[in-house]
């Protein structure tokens, strides 16, 4: 069997590595890939949003299944040309993917079907938002209205910040958002969906501020951890039977209907589950540590969606282990940044343990250079938080290269939760 993952992140990497670690028999390529996933993966020197090419090459290469890892071929409709050509692709057409890329639409959508989120206003006019900022409550959050690699959020705690992020997002968009700032617990849900079929996976929570107790601008993520032992399991069918569900059933409605992986953003708020926001991809860095803790079938799930029969799947199977995963960043990330640094110690860090996904790199001579904001993804598991975390900040020190940065509190506050419940390891 011929497969093709389309992305170059740490989230592609993870699938790679999970699609070789249960099918070393299938022929896997990747497009365009990074410097680590060639260990895993033929690399394809075509870009993401170069829709006609990768349909060219799937078809040249008899390719039998193409997963589609990040947001923007999303959204420029590549689900919908692939299947135009008959090709087997998993992701959701152009318009179920809207529900990501456009955060007007996905807010409209869940207040016109009772979805559980924060109160909004969406403007398109700058000088009308504006106004409205002068007397909204504060904190108050802008949202600018399309992709923005995860940076596109911004909590303001006074009306200049706030005003001047409203200027900032309509010079880029047509759209912006203001709402509700929520108060609460944030974490990530993600499902296999297939129409109104709805398997979900375990709960991740990401860490989005550049800096350690969440300070600073956000990013697309600074690591992760899964799956969430202080969350109790009726927060989590609360969210499957209130919102993941709901949704995936009105996108049909709407003549939208879903195949793919829904993510829900989630606050756990003092007056219940509300919606952050929605992707229709898998996240980053989530995936780096979900994918570890899953036993069942990756591939014959995603065969599953793409062939409609995702309902006679039974529930996933997990291996009981819990996984932190640390992002290793380039100087100047979430803003510009550096690249081309030499990177050190990867080898020292799998020895030790760790699984090392690849985000933003380049193989030159023989060695890894750094290619991107998120240049790596350090993951540690091991059958507790306390192990899980030892594991990764032990690998993450093993690792080296010029004007690297992280967090140093990855799970930090479920730890300290967890300890208070002597259930940490």
């Amino acid at each position: 069997m011929r497969v093709l993952v389309i992305g170059s992140g740490g989230r592609e990497h993870a699938l790679c590595w999970k699609l070789r670690q249960q099918h070393p028999e299938i022929e896997l390529y990747c497009a365009p890939g990074n410097g680590g996933i060639s260990e895993y993966a033929t690399i394809v020197p075509i870009t993401v949003d170069a829709i006609d090419q990768l349909v060219g090459f799937a078809q040249d290469q008899h390719i039998d299944l193409t997963v589609v890892g990040p947001e923007l071929p999303l959204s420029l409709g590549i689900v919908d040309s692939f299947q135009a050509a008959g090709l087997a692709i998993f992701g959701p057409t152009r318009l179920a993917a809207e529900i990501e890329s456009s955060k007007a639409f996905a807010k409209d959508f869940m207040q016109r079907n009772s979805i559980p989120t924060a109160d909004f206003r969406i403007f398109n006019d700058a000088a009308a938002a504006v106004q409205y900022i002068a007397t909204c409550t504060l904190p108050v959050v802008v949202k600018a209205d399309g992709l923005a690699a995860g940076k596109g959020v911004v909590v303001c705690h006074d009306r200049v910040q706030a005003q001047q992020a409203v200027i900032e997002c309509m010079q880029k968009h047509k759209k912006v958002v203001i709402e509700e700032f929520l108060e609460g617990e944030e974490f990530s849900l993600m499902a296999f969906v297939d129409g109104t079929a709805v398997l979900p996976l375990i709960a991740a929570q990401d860490h989005k501020a550049v800096y350690d107790g969440d300070q600073g601008p956000n990013t697309g993520g600074m690591g992760a951890y899964a799956p969430l032992p202080h969350f109790s399991a009726s927060v989590i069918d609360y969210a499957v039977e209130n919102i993941l569900q709901p949704t995936a059933i009105a996108l049909c409605k709407e003549g939208r209907p879903f195949t793919g992986i829904l993510y829900a953003g989630l606050m756990l708020t003092s007056s219940g589950v509300k919606v952050i926001e929605f992707n229709a991809r898998f996240g980053d860095p989530e995936t780096q540590v979900i994918l570890p803790c899953l036993e069942s079938d990756l591939l014959s799930l995603f065969q599953a969606c793409v062939e409609h029969r995702l309902v006679d799947v039974g529930e996933l199977i997990w291996n009981q282990q819990v996984a932190v995963g640390v992002v290793l960043a380039a100087q100047g990330y979430p803003g510009a940044y550096a690249t081309g640094q030499v990177i050190g110690g990867i080898e020292n860090a799998i020895k030790q343990g760790a699984l090392v996904f690849h985000a933003g790199t380049k193989k030159i001579d023989n060695q890894f250079v750094s290619a991107g904001g998120r240049v790596l993804n350090i993951v540690g598991t091991g059958p507790g938080l306390i192990t899980a975390r030892n594991c990764v900040y032990e690998a993450v020190a093993a690792v080296q290269f010029e004007g690297m940065h992280y967090r140093r509190d990855i799970a930090a506050k479920a730890l300290a939760k967890m300890v208070q419940k002597d259930i940490a390891n």
